[in-house]
């Protein structure tokens, strides 16, 4: 079973930055690097919402709208682990933040992490 472990939240002024891990762990089927990997975020009585993507093998990224140029997704596929560095930080950036690890196009290979809490506060 695939397990993914999220680090690296906490509290941080407006402007600041931190950067997220996703340790993932658990592969057998398929490696690590066969797995688009994703962040998503859930603010307090919002949905979860995702925020960037990195697609499996080539690695491209995709951002949303709200987060573009101020954040930046990678990956490391020796270690296993994706990393979301975030910049610019702004108090509506407060909320949950969750790593997703997907294969192909169903729910199968369809893996969630227990999520890290990111506050944007003075």
């Amino acid at each position: 079973q695939v397990q993914l472990v999220e680090s690296g939240g906490g509290l941080v002024q407006p402007g600041g930055s931190l950067r997220l891990s996703c340790a993932a762990s658990g592969f057998t089927r398929f490696t690590f690097s066969s797995y688009g990997m994703s962040w998503y975020r859930q603010a307090p009585g919002k949905e979860r919402e995702w925020v960037a993507s990195s697609t499996s093998r080539n690695g491209f990224t995709n951002y949303a709208a709200s987060v573009k140029g101020r954040f930046a997704i990678s990956r490391d596929n020796d270690k296993n682990t994706v990393y979301l560095q975030m910049n610019s930080l702004k108090p509506e950036d407060t909320a949950v933040y969750y790593c997703n690890a997907l294969y192909g196009l169903g729910d199968d290979y369809n893996y969630w992490g227990q999520g890290t809490q990111v506050t944007v506060s003075s």
